[in-house]
């Protein structure tokens, strides 16, 4: 601890002994939920606990997670920085993150809180259990502001995770299980009736559809109830006049085309703040109002300090909203997406007041491409069944979620289309969303170079670079190390999917950057993927020195290439019991996609599947996601997928 910092612990600690009041912060958080609460207006959710404590709060109308989905969400939020600053966008990617990097409950405990944590930690690096036992007193299942390890009057930062709305619950436990688990905790007047739901356009309206979004909302009601009690032991023990509550979800629903997408279905949360009376002074409104400062996970921990008069270590990159160090708020909010689970992704947004903007870098594949976790959910079958026999009849919305690919970039007008319906690069824009979609691509550009992300080098490439520095990969692109990769260069050569030149795509194949060649793979595949001629050409680089690249171009010449799919699927074959399992799951992913053409590798996906199916770890379940995927293409039997709680 620096000389600064032990000074302001000891003023802090003085106060504590003097009776100056620090306040307890109270975070109760939900899982997988988008502004599904009365308090939103949303007039078929049954949320009376949280309407009621919307009018004592602040209500924040532009609240965005960091991604769509938990893990680099929660690495975001407890680090404070961005997780592809890190290397840790990735669905449980395990990178380390440098040593000096904590996680910011750490900077509470050391100025005299105590902190727990109930009980979800998911931070989504290799350090999860440093991070985990520096920053609380207690975390587990139940770890509580009671604790009899709490000092008398010791002030508390404490958190309690609401799981009973996340994707599980909502759609991929069997119905029978959700009966049970959940509904069974609702009065009959209080299960919502399916016949009333407002099916949203981009899902077909039938039985199945509306029977799973009436099923969201019961675990909405439920979750409401469990925060309800929270609060009330609030009152129980005399705290809640001396405790600021912020209630938030991590991000949009589980539901299909919110969760894992960048639209605001999948990234805009509720958040709401209640500053009791003696704290009014550091609310941004008054008990009841709203504010539209757009705010991020990013800003979480750094709001955090402020409000504590602690200092805000340099190495977080969000804006204090609250206390002593409020800034001014940003004009642009960062969003991510990349791998989940077994599927592959990499996109970007930028969302202001008024628009949104999503730059994808894989757009041949699907909004709503296989994922085995998701697919358990009737609802999400219902939705590929539909498309598949109503492919020619699909409204936009339909088919921008469940059709084939997606357009290199998307634009939306967010106020006048709230549910990202209209992708305003369809049309012909008008003068000021020409000078509104320059300034977002500039915003993202400029935002990406801030932050170093590292998403664009694939994780084979990065974890060669943390083992060849013996450094974490955000201290390589710091320059801390011999070698580093060229950012830039990276960038620029992905930047040219769905623009670049036949030629400049080339140029890429050739360099001697490994990412780079990767990305002149993908470029190519994406402009011109039946260029018979092209893949004679490239018929070399499935040879190519790296992992992600032979990969890459194998799976591109398997799929399009009659007269070398039997090569590309040799070269497929042999990385699919790669070592790393991030390496194997790239190699396993693009058989599981190309299904019958990669027939011959029947038996070694069996194999795969039957080595990695009763694992334990997330590289074989992983593995096990994609090889059991294409077996059951095969029509091989398989072990059914059971997420529900054992008995």
């Amino acid at each position: 601890m620096d000389f600064a910092r032990f000074l302001l612990f000891s003023s802090f600690w003085l106060c504590i002994a003097s009776g100056t009041d620090k306040p307890n912060i109270l975070w109760i958080t939900a899982e997988d939920m988008s502004p599904t609460l009365g308090a939103y207006g949303d007039t078929y959710a049954t949320t009376p606990n949280l309407d009621a404590f919307a009018k004592e709060s602040v209500r924040y109308t532009n609240a965005f997670a960091a991604a769509p989905v938990c893990s680099p969400s929660r690495s975001t939020l407890i680090t404070g920085m961005w997780a592809p600053s890190l290397g840790t966008s990735q669905m449980r990617s395990d990178f380390p993150i440098p040593i000096g990097l904590k996680g910011f409950p750490t900077y509470l405990r050391e100025a005299g809180y105590f902190t727990t944590n109930r009980e979800k930690t998911d931070y989504n690096t290799s350090d999860a259990g440093r991070i985990t036992k520096e920053s609380w007193n207690e975390s587990s299942a139940t770890a509580h502001w009671r604790s009899a390890a709490r000092k008398d009057g010791q002030p508390f930062f404490s958190v309690f995770n609401h799981m009973v709305t996340h994707q599980s619950r909502t759609m991929v436990w069997p119905d029978s299980v959700f009966v049970e688990q959940v509904q069974s905790k609702l009065s009959a007047e209080t299960i919502h009736d399916p016949s009333k739901v407002l099916v949203p356009p981009y899902y077909p309206d039938n039985e199945v559809v509306r029977r799973e979004l009436a099923r969201f909302y019961d675990c909405v009601t439920v979750m409401d109830t469990e925060v309800g009690q929270t609060l009330k032991q609030l009152e129980e023990d005399g705290l809640a006049d001396n405790t600021i509550v912020f209630f938030y979800s991590d991000h949009g629903s589980g539901m299909p085309r919110h969760k894992r997408l960048l639209h605001d279905s999948g990234m805009k949360v509720p958040l709401l703040i209640r500053f009791p009376k003696k704290y009014q002074h550091l609310a941004p409104a008054g008990p009841g109002k709203t504010t539209d400062r757009l705010v991020s996970f990013v800003d979480y921990a750094p709001t955090v300090l402020s409000l504590l008069d602690l200092p805000v270590p340099e190495t977080m990159q969000g804006e204090a909203f609250l206390g002593a160090n409020t800034q001014n708020g940003p004009e642009y909010l960062y969003g991510f997406r990349d791998r989940v689970d077994e599927a592959y992704d990499l996109s970007r947004s930028v969302r202001s007041r008024n628009y949104l903007y999503i730059r994808n870098y894989l757009p041949y594949y699907s909004w709503m491409q296989p994922s085995v976790y998701s697919d358990l959910g009737e609802i999400q079958e219902a939705i590929r069944s539909y498309a598949e026999k109503n492919a020619d009849t699909l409204t936009p919305p339909q088919r921008a979620y469940a059709g084939e690919t997606r357009p290199t970039e998307e634009f939306y007008a967010v106020e006048a289309d709230p549910q990202n319906l209209v992708n305003l690069l369809d049309g012909e824009l008008s003068t000021e969303q020409i000078k509104a979609l320059e300034a977002h691509r500039a915003a993202y550009l400029a935002k990406r170079r801030e932050i170093l992300d590292l998403g664009f080098i694939p994780e084979s490439i990065i974890y060669d670079f943390i083992n060849e520095e013996n450094l974490t990969m955000r201290e390589i692109a710091l320059g801390e190390s011999n070698h580093r990769p060229d950012l830039d260069a990276i960038w620029a050569a992905a930047d040219l999917v769905g623009k670049g030149t036949r030629d400049e795509f080339l140029d890429l194949v050739h360099s001697g950057d490994d990412s780079i060649r990767f990305w002149g793979v993908i470029g190519l595949r994406q402009g011109f993927p039946k260029d018979e001629a092209l893949l004679e050409d490239l018929y070399d680089t499935m040879d190519d020195i790296s992992a992600p690249v032979r990969i890459e171009m194998a799976a591109w010449m398997a799929a399009e290439s009659e007269k070398y799919r039997g090569e590309a699927v040799q070269v497929l074959g042999r990385e699919l019991f790669h070592e790393d399992w991030w390496t194997a799951l790239r190699a396993c992913r693009a058989v599981e996609l190309l299904g019958i053409k990669a027939k011959a590798l029947l038996p070694v996906m069996e194999t795969l599947y039957n080595r990695h199916r009763d694992v334990a770890g997330e590289g074989s379940l992983f593995l096990s996601f994609s090889s059991g995927a294409f077996l059951e293409k095969m029509g091989m039997p398989t072990e059914p997928w059971d997420f529900s709680p054992k008995k």
